[in-house]
């Protein structure tokens, strides 16, 4: 009886770990893509030379000042811009929704508030389909307000 039971044990242990084995690879891709095929591929995205920052200069207090910065997809696929993120809230970033086709352009739009006296740098992420992030900066100085008299 003994050798019945260390029998079905060791046909059940083996049975579950074939089946944990054919379940492991189902997530596995059947084919494995090359580095250089899925970068050929992929979705670029380029700013005009030095256009990855702008310097407003001095700004009078309670002033919103905005810039446009200007790319183009130089991939070979549609870039998607998934999320563009202002390092913080008094910084909006405008940009397009839609896929931008490659050799196309498009435009992102920061706008800065200028609330606060002093200077400021301001970082916006532009996070897309393309290899890796792109991270944009705003700087300048805010003067304060004049009281009027």
């Amino acid at each position: 009886m003994k050798k019945i039971f260390i029998g079905l044990t060791v046909i059940l242990c083996v049975g579950a770990t074939k089946s944990f084995s054919q379940t492991a690879n189902l997530a596995k891709p059947a084919y494995a893509a090359t580095p250089t095929a899925t970068t050929a591929a992929a979705a670029s995205i380029s700013f005009k030379e030095k256009d990855n920052s702008h310097d407003f200069g001095t700004v009078p207090q309670g002033t919103p000042v905005s810039y446009v910065f200007n790319f183009t997809n130089t991939g070979k696929a549609p870039l998607v811009l998934s999320a563009v993120n202002a390092s913080c809230g008094c910084t909006t970033p405008e940009w397009p929704k839609e896929p931008v086709a490659p050799g196309k352009s498009a435009t992102i739009k920061a706008t800065y508030n200028a609330a606060n006296p002093g200077p400021f740098t301001k970082t916006i992420t532009v996070v897309s389909n393309a290899a890796t992030p792109t991270v944009l900066t705003i700087k300048g100085e805010v003067k304060p307000a004049t009281p009027a008299q």
